[in-house]
């Protein structure tokens, strides 16, 4: 499996027969560089402009917007749980899906924007992922500090940090990286990378974080 981080709380996953799924594109409006992504799958964990820009993909067969459980392949299996952006049961922002997505052995569990705390079914569903892709930004999501408490319930093998401050969206009011990163070795930290190339036969060779160039 090949996973790029495209911007933001954007991910390309291409499977091992050549499937493409995107997840949460953005639009113009993030300040990133829009990219038109050829893909086959959409994930959109909420309709906010910076997770659902499906305008900018190319070729999609299928769109999951609702909780559930979709086949996307014989050997792509998508679950979609539904969660909250805030801390208030969706009453400041709605709410949001989490995503697991399993393929090539694998399993890949993308946060959305999401702003709590899973409850314990959500921790039974996504524990122990190959990949975690979480957002660790705050404001508009959970902040460094809770996505480490989170991390460690589900205790994925890599785990790649999203949504947090960037050059491309400096004047919005998240902060970067480093509340997440606190505390963590500097050897289990792989800076600035292009793609993450991962496998079940590799998955312990892999970084326990992994940061995408910007």
């Amino acid at each position: 499996m090949i996973i790029r981080h495209i911007g933001h709380a954007e991910f390309l996953i291409e499977t091992e027969s050549g499937m493409r799924i995107v997840m949460d594109p953005y639009d113009a409006g993030t300040g990133y560089p829009i990219k038109k992504i050829r893909a086959d799958v959409a994930l959109i964990s909420h309709e906010h402009h910076d997770h659902n820009a499906v305008d900018n993909l190319e070729g999609l067969t299928l769109t999951i917007r609702e909780p559930g459980i979709y086949t996307a392949a014989k050997d792509v299996r998508i679950t979609a749980l539904r969660s909250f952006h805030d801390e208030t049961q969706g009453s400041e922002r709605g709410e949001t899906l989490l995503f697991l997505t399993e393929a090539d052995g694998l399993r890949v569990v993308h946060l959305g924007d999401l702003g709590c705390f899973p409850d314990e079914g959500q921790i039974r569903e996504l524990a122990q992922p190959d990949v975690l892709m979480i957002p660790v930004g705050g404001f508009y999501t959970i902040d460094g500090r809770k996505a480490r408490e989170i991390t460690e319930m589900l205790r994925p093998a890599v785990t790649l940090p999203m949504h947090y401050k960037t050059i491309y969206n400096a004047d919005w009011p998240i902060c970067g990286p480093e509340e997440f990163l606190e505390g963590i070795p500097e050897n289990d930290i792989r800076r600035d990378i292009e793609v993450l190339r991962i496998t079940k036969a590799d998955r312990e060779c892999q970084p326990r974080v992994a940061l995408f160039r910007a």
